[in-house]
């Protein structure tokens, strides 16, 4: 078993088991520095972020915002499933951008005028979710935007956490799919993913009790911005 992979599962499946996103938005540029492919990537990082993603969903499904899940599936994951497909002849570098904009948002607490601007987001919600689905399906970092537009909705953290989790589970699994269908071959063995995949889950269990448990709606909400801005500064230092 790969040592470089189980260490970064380990280091990843904490920050998605707090906040909803992280195995592929951080696991991605991690395994790509490591020396390992895109696709080989996706085929470790999909399936852990699902199990941990489906086991945040089901603890808190009654705080699910439907109306925003919904625009996901209508608006994310079909765009998602085309820009992947196209990923083998379409090279876009947006880390730069997002990691900037990521910055802007985690400042929302500290500056009022931020706070306003991000609310007009929700105007645009349905242009803002297929731009991710494109940005996500080239590059794995849809994430992040995701982020953006969940943390402008002020929710509760339960809130926070399962409709960032349905939502990333559900981009996911499309992208999975379309893996599949595509024939994909994978070097990384059958086995070693399952052990990946029990690992993510042993860390959601034990961030779930010692830590997440412990942070009430004003903590997260700091916490979160503090996620944004580290989000933001390593995006930028990846592009450059």
């Amino acid at each position: 078993m790969p040592i470089d992979i189980l260490l970064t599962i380990i280091v990843v499946s904490v920050i998605q088991s707090i906040f909803g996103v992280g195995v592929l938005l951080f696991g991605t540029p991690i395994l790509l520095l490591l020396g390992y492919g895109f696709v080989d990537a996706l085929g470790v990082l999909l399936p852990v972020s699902i199990a941990v993603n489906a086991l945040q969903f089901v603890r808190h499904y009654e705080d699910l915002d439907t109306k925003f899940y919904k625009n996901i599936l209508l608006y994310t994951a079909p765009v998602v499933v085309v820009f992947l497909w196209l990923v083998t002849t379409v090279k876009v570098n947006v880390g730069l951008f997002i990691g900037a904009v990521l910055i802007f948002v985690a400042l929302k607490s500290f500056l009022p005028i931020i706070e306003r601007l991000l609310k007009s987001i929700v105007v645009y919600e349905r242009l803002y979710l297929m731009i991710m689905g494109a940005v996500h399906g080239m590059s794995n970092l849809g994430g992040s935007m995701l982020t953006i537009i969940i943390y402008a909705k002020n929710y509760t953290k339960d809130k926070t956490r399962v409709t960032a989790a349905a939502s990333y589970a559900t981009v996911a699994t499309c992208q999975l799919i379309t893996l599949l269908l595509l024939g994909t071959k994978f070097t990384i063995s059958y086995a070693d993913k399952i052990t990946f995949i029990q690992i993510g889950i042993l860390m959601f269990l034990f961030t779930e009790e010692l830590l997440y448990k412990n942070i009430d709606n004003e903590k997260y909400s700091k916490l979160f911005a503090v996620f944004l801005f580290i989000s933001g500064i390593l995006l930028i230092l990846k592009s450059l």
